[in-house]
């Protein structure tokens, strides 16, 4: 099992937990980006940059995606098409995509698109918070518990 993060937009603090927690758990974490990333140190943490473009990123982090990864992403798509590959999929607020949530997720997405697209403000997310870190890192705390009691 690996921790793949989709790490153009995900919040610093985020990365920040998952460079503890992989080291820890001895559980490689690989951030994706199309932009040069700093890690710490560490056997267990590495970046690949990707050219930019379009999904560039997303499609990387697809094609290194096995079954029972985790994937760290806000993107509904790729969160999709990880759990086609039967991985989990984390957004940084601590919020599980899954087989149940995954197609009304989608649905929203294209609705909001639309709206956008017709010249409606549709707002954006609220900014990241200390609780949505500390959500975040409770629910990544509980996957790699259960994770390494299977294991």
């Amino acid at each position: 099992m690996q921790i793949l993060v989709d790490a153009d937009a995900c919040p610093a603090v985020v990365k920040d937990i998952l460079f503890r927690a992989g080291p820890r758990v001895s559980v490689c974490v690989t951030l994706v980006a199309n932009q040069f990333l700093r890690t710490p140190p560490s056997p267990f943490i590495k970046a690949i940059q990707v050219p930019s473009g379009f999904d560039v990123a997303d499609a990387r982090i697809v094609e290194l995606t096995q079954p029972g990864d985790l994937i760290i992403t806000a993107d509904i798509p790729l969160a999709a098409a990880v759990l086609a590959k039967a991985a989990h999929a984390l957004d940084p607020r601590g919020e599980w995509f899954s087989a149940e949530n995954i197609e009304e997720r989608l649905t929203i997405r294209a609705m909001m698109d639309q709206l956008r697209g017709s010249g409606v403000d549709t707002g954006g997310p609220s900014p990241y918070s200390p609780r949505d870190s500390k959500h975040f890192a409770a629910q990544l705390d509980r996957f790699l518990t259960r994770v390494r009691r299977v294991s």
